[in-house]
């Protein structure tokens, strides 16, 4: 019997983003369809088939569809075969699968794609490529230690800010 990984989605106007959490996977296998229609299969670490389709709101392009493979997931990105915004990712208006889930992380809004730093360079993008390091950091910021760089400690003369 097979299982379903996690499978987190976001999208562009031209593409659809497909990450799927499974470590160490093996055996992976993509498939895309210009119907729309894509299919995963893989083997986990322990040896239990994990798979899943979808059939995709609209068309797609399947020679735009590129897999990379991460030691802690599979990262999918499927070429729309017309550029826009879908209002959802399947074409099924029901409520999704519970293993499918939005990438909050890579979420672009219509109107902010323009502005914000365009994950359609994810192709030749490491980043995107290879993100295998911890999340546990993930979209947190440095702040530096204000004591130590000489900020307001509540002590006289010091500077205030």
């Amino acid at each position: 019997m097979s299982r379903n990984p996690e499978v987190l989605w976001a999208q562009r106007s031209d593409k659809v983003y497909l990450t799927v959490a499974l470590p160490d996977a093996k055996d992976i296998t993509v498939k895309c369809e210009p119907e729309g229609f894509f299919g995963f299969s893989a083997v986990g670490v322990q040896g239990e088939s994990f798979d899943f389709t979808l059939q995709l709101l609209g068309p797609i392009v399947p020679q735009g569809c590129k897999t990379n493979v991460g030691l802690r997931n599979i990262r999918c990105s499927i070429q729309k075969e017309e550029k826009g915004w879908w209002k959802r990712l399947l074409k099924s208006e029901e409520k999704p699968a519970p293993y499918i889930k939005v990438d909050w992380n890579k979420w672009c809004d219509e109107d902010d794609e323009e502005s914000s730093s365009d994950l359609a360079s994810d192709d030749d993008n490491p980043e995107y490529a290879e993100d295998d390091e911890s999340s546990d950091g993930e979209g947190m910021l440095y702040l530096p230690d204000l004591e130590k760089a000489g900020g307001n400690t509540g002590t006289p003369g010091a500077p205030k800010y």
